[in-house]
């Protein structure tokens, strides 16, 4: 002992003193700061309000969260360690919830938990954390598609020298903006340039102009079977030859004239641009009902969306009757005698709805699944697809949402003659080809057989690469990953993915990232979107440069200015219904910087200088080259509708300023 003592006053006599270190739990940071898919982070509890428990083990503290989730913390190289032990809690006994657990130090991945999954033993993160300035905690995903991923970080500590607890931050700016203009008192056609039907099936395309009202209607070169309505620029009949017709569209108001031209091709091909509309699930969820669902198409038109080309009115699950649902407008009989589906109380008769969407100008879908039951629990399809597809095409239905869920069950030898012995639902990601083929071959077959177009959109979560054999079981869109949330972390992550898909995108196949996590949603839980105003316009021009199906998700009774003017950019909204229909591809990245580029119908290219980081981004931008630009270029602002410079690749420079997690989208116009 006198030894030690001797040290210590020799080292304190020569300048060197000692600092012990200090433990910092993250229970005692302020958490508000985390964003995650659903509810809100628990302290020292389980999301449900339990003991942290993982694979039997119970833990006094920590910090739990439902994936996907972030959390920032701004340590400014004050701590030297941070560990914890990670793992699915066992209150979601009964799922299969899977997650991974990811620290990133200044951008930078530090540590990996790799997939985990209910029953695993919680695992030790221990991560040296010298010099770091910025720490993200991160939940991603398990690649399940799972709702109960129930995640803790327990014993989460940090070790450091002198600091006594550490500040959260989420440095996104949170002030709406709006940069989308009005429309002018001019009449402008936003409606897609390209319109695609089978010979034979009932068409309807609307005219979507903006500009005063009244207006007047008309078409030149319209094919025999077809006409307009002059008042509503409604386009019906029925064209009963294949072919390729050229129309010139007019549209005339006081203040001036419109025209453009629409290709209209009568062929095996339909949905030729990504469908846009609304779908009552982030919305509603298990709510939905048909009173809600003629409010939606109604504001869709009072709004005045319907004339920046927002076409669908799609209800998702729960109109059909449930297995045991304690809510007794879900309980009734399931099918008649003949096999056909009846729907719940809450919807009655689905083809006087389908009727007022029409009437409305809009088109109307709907959801079922290839298992004995939907993803909620309601009928699914399996074993009366024949008698499913004659329904929706009978009712007057135009689209189909044919979600994998309990199909898993039937893979693995389930149901027998009792549907109600399926009592959980599963989604299967180690489907053979075959398999993950089959179920949706087999409605997309039933679907060609009926008298009117119906647009197929495969959802299974991108299992067995749905993209590559999507088209051949009659698919016209598939999702590519599982469900979104409105998190920065889900964003990111989905965005990020696409390029494997990119190569299958073409003209009535379209790659789908799942809906838009704008305005008002919740499902069933309304709150705005915790996506931060740039996340916002980062997340839908990447969904538009992506050629994706554009599927509003929000309450349409509650849009503000600020979402509105995210949905009614018709520069930006052309980007994603260009007739080419060739997806954007990641050419260059600089930092957190991803530089998306689609090419166009005309030649020019969009392009999406994407900020993934949590820094602005400030560069003098010259590698046109790398993103397959070459000589002099208009640049075009698409969000604020402007020219902004005039540039020569080969010697002029272009000085961006991204938001962190924003971005910028340009259109390059050739000036050859």
């Amino acid at each position: 002992m006198n030894f030690i003592m001797g040290v210590l006053v020799l080292l304190s006599l020569i300048g060197i003193t000692t600092i012990s270190a200090q433990t910092v739990w993250l229970d005692e940071l302020d958490l508000s700061a985390a964003t995650q898919g659903y509810g809100v982070p628990m302290k020292n509890k389980s999301l449900d309000g339990n003991t942290i428990t993982i694979a039997g083990k119970t833990f006094e503290r920590g910090f739990s969260t439902h994936a996907v989730s972030s959390l920032l913390i701004l340590l400014e190289g004050k701590a030297s360690l941070f560990t914890a032990r990670v793992g699915i809690d066992d209150e979601v006994a009964g799922h299969d919830p899977a997650a991974v657990f990811e620290l990133y130090g200044d951008g930078k991945k530090l540590w990996s938990s790799d997939i985990m999954h209910l029953g695993d033993s919680a695992r030790l993160c221990k991560v040296q954390l010298d010099g770091v300035q910025k720490l993200e905690l991160v939940v991603a995903d398990g690649g399940n598609g799972n709702y109960y991923d129930h995640a803790d970080w327990a014993d989460a500590r940090f070790e450091t020298t002198g600091a006594t607890t550490f500040k959260t931050y989420n440095p996104i700016a949170s002030e709406p903006y709006i940069l989308t203009p009005l429309p002018s008192a001019e009449p402008r056609i936003n409606s897609a340039k390209v319109f695609g039907v089978r010979p034979g099936s009932p068409f309807q395309y609307l005219v979507a102009t903006t500009g005063d009202r009244p207006m007047t209607f008309s078409a030149k070169g319209l094919p025999k079977g077809l006409t307009i309505d002059p008042q509503s620029g409604m386009i019906t009949g029925k064209l009963l030859n294949a072919g390729t017709y050229e129309v010139t569209l007019i549209a005339e108001n006081a203040k001036g004239k419109a025209e453009k031209k629409l290709r209209i091709i009568c062929g095996d091909r339909i949905a030729l641009t990504p469908p846009m509309g609304w779908n009552s699930w982030n919305c509603f969820a298990g709510e939905v009902s048909a009173d809600k669902v003629k409010r939606a198409a109604d504001a869709m038109v009072k709004s005045g969306l319907i004339n920046h080309g927002w076409t669908y009115i799609n209800i998702d699950d729960f109109w059909e009757n449930h297995r045991d649902s304690k809510d007794q407008s879900l309980r009734g009989k399931l099918r008649d005698e003949a096999g056909y589906i009846i729907p719940n109380s809450r919807f009655v008769d689905m083809k006087p709805l389908a009727d007022y969407v029409h009437n409305l100008g809009l088109k109307i879908g709907l959801y079922s699944s290839p298992g004995p039951w939907t993803c909620g629990g309601c009928t699914g399809s399996y074993g009366y697809e024949k008698q499913d597809a004659e329904s929706y095409a009978k009712w007057g239905f135009d689209y189909l949402k044919y979600d994998w869920c309990s199909y898993g069950n039937v893979i693995n030898g389930l149901p027998d003659n009792d549907p109600y012995k399926v009592s959980s639902l599963s989604y299967s990601g180690g489907a053979a080809l075959n398999t993950a083929i089959k179920p949706f071959k087999i409605m997309g077959e039933y679907l060609r057989q009926q008298p009117r177009d119906i647009v197929y959109s495969l959802c299974q979560y991108g299992m067995s690469d749905v993209w590559k054999w999507g088209d051949s079981v009659g698919g016209n869109s598939w999702r590519t990953t599982n469900d979104i949330t409105d998190t920065w972390v889900s964003v990111k992550n989905i965005a990020l993915a696409q390029d494997k898909s990119a190569a299958w995108a073409r003209p009535g196949n379209w790659n789908d990232p799942d809906m838009l996590v704008l305005g008002t949603v919740g499902w069933g839980n309304p709150h705005k979107s915790k996506l931060k105003p740039d996340e916002q316009y980062l997340h839908i021009s990447l969904w538009c440069l992506f050629s994706a199906p554009l599927l509003i998700g929000c309450d349409m009774e509650k849009l503000d200015d600020f979402t509105l003017n995210l949905l009614t950019n018709d520069e930006v909204i052309e980007v994603n219904q260009d007739p080419l229909g060739k997806q954007a591809t990641c050419l260059q990245t600089i930092g957190e910087m991803r530089i998306f580029v689609k090419e166009l119908e005309d030649g020019n290219r969009a392009v999406g200088f994407c900020n993934f980081g949590i820094d602005v981004t400030e560069l003098q931008y010259s590698d046109f080259e790398k993103i397959g630009l070459n000589g002099k270029f208009t640049v075009r602002d698409l969000w604020r509708q402007q020219d902004i410079s005039t540039i020569e690749t080969n010697s002029d420079k272009l000085k961006l300023k991204v938001p962190a997690h924003g971005v910028i989208l340009y259109k390059f116009i050739s000036l050859k």
